[in-house]
């Protein structure tokens, strides 16, 4: 490197040696965990002073590294605020006598949360300005806002600091007063009774997981427990069903589920069991005026179906086939009106929305096109024939719809509009498949400029995630068209362990087949390059949290088909991660990784692929972790310690870089253009990486 170019932190090393089912293993990094950290998350002012001092000093590193892609990321970050129409707002959802939305003035980084007459008579009403809220705070995001039923309340839940810890507010719209006694500890997840009466909140324990239901009056009084949940590997929620007929709470992890619910007529009664949880079995509910309505995977149907069961006998024993099992063909979710049921499937990374009638007839609303993304929106009231729903792919702006489901219509609601200018013509959308090695098709959505040579000259950016059976849509993003528009190919790997081509697409990537993720990966990159989308060491890669694990992982696999490694919030550190019964997500995230504190069958598999752990001598590529230090889920220490262990590791000479965010937690920054400063940051060194930037620091 040029003579003045930065020098990087080094991290003090205090081994610790850690003993667990017969096996050993020694941290050198170890301390870099604040034993306070659930303080932390809270008051980021305590966190231990040498941990301070050296994320200050990696910040301090990687903008004196970076220090020549400012004007890039200026750039970048002007190209992706111009392509966003400043003063915005969403298509009105009505409900009863009114219309809400939300609404962006020129300049603003939050929403105002709003409504109107839905007649069209009489002026547009504040709920809440986010804003305003914000003000004078160096995090604030509203994570939830609902109104009452009866229209007279507006609840809302903030998270101030990052940390996913909320207070929720409830105000009187009838004099505009925030009522006192906010709730505190909260996971930001409430609902209001259908009477309007009560409201019921997700409580987060000391540990940051949800572990208890309560409930008091809508507008103040004593607190009373609903429900407790007292397994700790269990996430918990509350909500209404879609016609108001009960408050159900929803209990699961990633492959057991159980719903209790609470009759509308009586909201203080007792929640009762609609059926017992089955290790293995999901299911959810919902209630469609005269009967249940539930989406479940009971019986071997890998897919999902769709049954329906009595009100007053809802158990399985009940259950009888509406939409029958049909494998490849996963559903992902349904929405419910007065008369018509929708349901979004998902079938070769594609969705598509069915509509049935009370006397069973479907049809369907799909597009044709190579990779697109359909997404239902449902209907904000019962009584209605209209349903709302999104279409956009990853060259076409958002289109919403509303769709009466009776008499077919559709009607245009609101087009996504890019302010600078944009011409879906201009760009070319591929699917891919490339073959992973047991001999799957792994689908690739590829987006490029129409001028973008394919001849293994453009520099590709290769995108994955790949957990907990998420997919990643083929969707609409402005912010990649900064690096499109420079000449880049951006790619999508639609990897197992994400839901892509359905549920089994999922389970054939978790506990002891976690691999598959992987691998597909480097599949997909291998397959661009033969297509000619790339070659090898000019492709960067990027994922977040447990896609920051993907990153790791074939950081060590494969180091050298990247030019860099984008690990946003990674999750890393899996073996330590996984075996501390104190961090929030540790017990209810088993079922995806195994418990390798009781199985040691989990403990060796999860080693033998644990990035941090498997760091070792080699060429490896520019790197870049991000981290925020109030993240509850992959907490900062994780890409600290991998920062650490990767430096000195490396024979390339290539930079290692730690980003941590000061004042956010796992989404980082809270505004909406504040945001878009870290996307154009990690941008910048995407094309930095590629461009051996460092060699001119």
């Amino acid at each position: 490197m040029p003579q003045g170019t930065p020098v990087p932190p080094v991290a003090k090393k205090i081994p610790v040696r850690i003993e667990q089912l017969g096996r050993v293993r020694v941290d050198d990094y170890q301390w870099m965990k604040d034993d306070n950290w659930q303080a932390v998350l809270r008051d980021p002012t305590l966190i231990k002073a040498d941990v301070k001092e050296l994320l200050e000093a990696e910040n301090a590193y990687r903008e004196a590294m970076m220090a020549s892609t400012l004007p890039l990321q200026a750039a970048m970050f002007e190209e992706m605020k111009g392509r966003i129409k400043e003063a915005d707002s969403s298509v009105p959802s009505p409900d009863g006598a009114w219309e809400y939305f939300v609404e962006y003035k020129t300049g603003d980084q939050h929403p105002r949360y709003m409504r109107k007459p839905r007649a069209g008579a009489g002026e547009a009403q504040l709920l809440l300005d986010a804003n305003a809220l914000a003000e004078g705070k160096a995090y604030s995001e509203v994570s939830s806002a609902d109104h009452s039923p009866d229209h007279a309340l507006f609840a809302y839940a903030e998270d101030a600091q990052g940390s996913e810890v909320h207070r929720i507010f409830v105000k009187d719209l009838a004099t505009g007063e925030v009522l006192p006694d906010p709730i505190g500890s909260a996971t930001g997840n409430f609902t209001f009774s259908p009477d309007s009466q009560w409201i019921f909140w997700t409580n987060r324990d000391d540990n940051g997981r949800p572990d208890k239901i309560f409930r008091r009056p809508a507008r103040g009084g004593e607190a009373s427990l609903v429900y407790e949940e007292t397994d700790d590997g269990m996430f918990i929620s509350v909500s209404r069903t879609a016609d108001d007929a009960f408050v159900i709470i929803s209990i699961a992890n990633q492959e057991t589920s159980e719903a209790r619910v609470i009759p509308a007529a009586t909201p203080t009664a007792t929640p009762a069991v609609l059926e017992p949880r089955h290790v293995g079995r999901l299911y959810d509910a919902d209630h469609w005026g005269d009967r249940w309505v539930i989406r479940t995977n009971a019986d071997d149907s890998i897919d999902f179906r769709i049954v329906e069961a009595p009100t007053a006998t809802p158990g399985k024993a009940h259950w009888t086939d509406l939409v029958p099992h049909t494998p490849g063909r996963y559903i992902e979710g349904m929405a419910l009106v007065k008369t018509h049921l929708a349901r979004q499937e998902r079938a070769d990374a594609n969705t598509k929305i069915v509509i049935r009638d009370r006397a069973g007839a479907d049809h369907e609303i799909a597009v044709d096109e190579p990779a697109y993304s359909l997404s239902l929106a449902g209907a904000s009231e019962f009584d209605t024939t209209v349903m709302r729903y999104g279409y956009n792919s990853p060259s076409t702006p958002t289109s919403t719809y509303d769709y009466d489901l009776a008499t077919r219509e559709r009607t245009l609601r609101k087009v996504q509009e890019v302010p600078s200018g944009h011409d879906a013509s201009d760009y070319v959308v591929e699917r891919l498949n490339a073959p992973a090695p047991d001999g799957e098709l792994v689908p690739v959505t590829v987006l490029r400029r129409k001028s973008t040579p394919v001849d293994g000259s453009a520099p590709l950016l290769l995108y994955g995630y790949g957990s907990y059976g998420i997919p990643m849509a083929a969707s609409f993003s402005t912010n990649r068209l900064s690096l499109v528009d420079r000449g880049w190919i951006y790619a999508i790997a639609h990897i197992r362990g994400g839901s892509d081509k359905g549920w089994g697409w999922f389970l054939d990537a978790r506990r002891f087949t976690k691999k598959n993720t992987f691998t597909d990966f480097i599949a997909a990159a291998e397959h661009l390059i033969s297509s000619g989308h790339g070659k090898a060491g000019h492709i960067v890669a990027q994922g977040g949290s447990a896609g920051g694990l993907l990153m790791g992982a074939v950081n060590n696999m494969r180091p050298d088909l990247w030019a860099g490694v984008i690990g946003q919030v990674p999750f890393v550190d899996v073996i330590n991660t996984m075996s501390d019964t104190s961090l929030p997500l540790t017990p209810p995230e088993w079922p995806e990784w195994g418990n390798p504190i009781e199985d040691p069958e989990a403990y060796d598999y999860m080693m033998s692929y644990s990035p941090y752990d498997q760091v070792g001598p080699m060429a490896y590529p520019a790197v870049l972790a991000t981290g925020g230090l109030s993240d509850p889920r992959v907490t900062y220490w994780e890409p600290e310690k991998w920062v650490a262990k990767l430096r000195p590791a490396t024979t390339s000479g290539k930079p290692v870089l730690l980003k941590i965010n000061m004042e956010a937690g796992h989404a980082g920054s809270s505004g909406r253009f504040d945001y878009l400063k870290e996307v154009a940051h990690d941008y910048a060194f995407a094309v930095w990486a590629i461009d051996r930037g460092w060699e001119g620091a």
